[in-house]
């Protein structure tokens, strides 16, 4: 793909997540989407493989159908209320329709089927930009629309991607698959409380932003596409190995790490909303994600000796390019003490 190809449609990507972003209407709304998808098409089917063809059109499907649903929804809005403002209320069928919409769109259950297998046929930069870029547009249309959707079935939802993703991360090799799921997971946790906290659901999304991006990044540097391809990372190096089990740790949630300061508030949330068998069900389900977390940092820095010395080199065909890897793994594990300012 030529520079022109790629800078006219990364801007297009970009330019739809912002419209998307900063509009009232639905329509325009609407129209942000349309861009963002037919963008993100040539950048997955520029492999020209089947696993990328299929990847596209997977996702180009699943987009287009939720596209056409959030379409309807606000046709059928503006039937009963003759307006077609986004943050006017909306009938009951509108806002279920739309509520199913946006989980087709996050990939949340039970809509998720298309997520692991658009990640697994695209590069790793392409499964990196549909795993945070592309959640945004969908993630700004719940914020903006919080007051309007049906609380029990978006923490229906949320409960559900929470266990899927914890299920459905367990057996997996391929490290695009197990991303997939975790991103399933966290969707489902800010599904959860955006009824409640929308701010809380934009801060989880920063967040989540932050350490999915390191840890792509780090799988992208050290090109670990299975979990035997990870078992040979340390010779690389060390020190980015080590940033790497931190960054798994504070997706799995542990304390003192960044990943753990979203789910610490939203279950205290859920907890004074008197949501006690919700709490019980997420929390449990977290247990089922951090197995899978802690099972790929056993495997990336427990069982080769950490001595480089000793360890034969990977080939190094291409020099490194630089990565933002300095910026975004501080941010993505030491921010929990300063949660008061970001809560106010």
């Amino acid at each position: 793909m030529s520079p022109t190809t790629t800078t006219i449609i990364m801007f297009s990507l970009a330019t739809g997540t912002i419209i998307t972003a900063s509009s009232f209407h639905w329509f325009m709304a609407w129209i942000g989407l349309e861009m963002n998808t037919l963008a993100i098409i040539p950048i997955i089917s520029k492999q020209h493989h089947p696993r990328a063809t299929e990847a596209a059109t997977k996702y180009f499907l699943t987009q287009a159908a939720a596209s056409a649903l959030i379409l309807f929804s606000s046709m059928i809005n503006a039937w009963y209320s003759g307006m077609w403002d986004i943050t006017q209320p909306t009938n009951q069928t509108s806002s279920i329709l739309l509520t199913i919409a946006i989980a087709m769109k996050l990939g949340l259950a039970p809509m998720h089927f298309w997520l692991p297998e658009v990640l697994q046929g695209t590069t790793m930069t392409t499964a990196l930009i549909i795993s945070t870029w592309q959640k945004l547009a969908p993630m700004t249309l719940i914020f903006l629309t919080a007051n309007n959707l049906s609380p029990t079935a978006l923490l229906l939802i949320g409960t559900l991607s929470t266990w899927v993703g914890g299920w459905g991360g367990i057996n997996q090799t391929q490290t695009r698959k197990m991303m997939a799921f975790s991103s399933i997971a966290h969707l489902g946790w800010m599904a959860a409380i955006s009824p409640m906290l929308p701010n809380i659901m934009m801060l989880n999304l920063i967040i989540y932003m932050l350490m999915t991006t390191s840890m792509f990044m780090m799988l992208i540097l050290t090109k670990s596409k299975t979990i035997q391809n990870m078992t040979t990372t340390w010779a690389l190096s060390p020190t980015m190995i080590t940033m790497a089990l931190l960054t798994l740790l504070s997706l799995g949630g542990l304390p003192p790490l960044s990943g753990f300061m979203p789910k610490w508030l939203i279950l205290n949330e859920l907890i004074n909303q008197n949501l006690i068998i919700t709490t019980a069900i997420m929390t449990m389900s977290t247990l089922l994600s951090l197995f899978f977390y802690l099972r790929l940092t056993y495997i990336t820095t427990l069982t080769l000796a950490p001595s480089t010395p000793n360890t034969t080199y990977k080939w190094r065909f291409k020099p490194t390019p630089p990565t933002p890897l300095t910026t975004m793994i501080p941010l993505a594990l030491l921010i929990l003490p300063i949660t008061p300012l970001l809560t106010q």
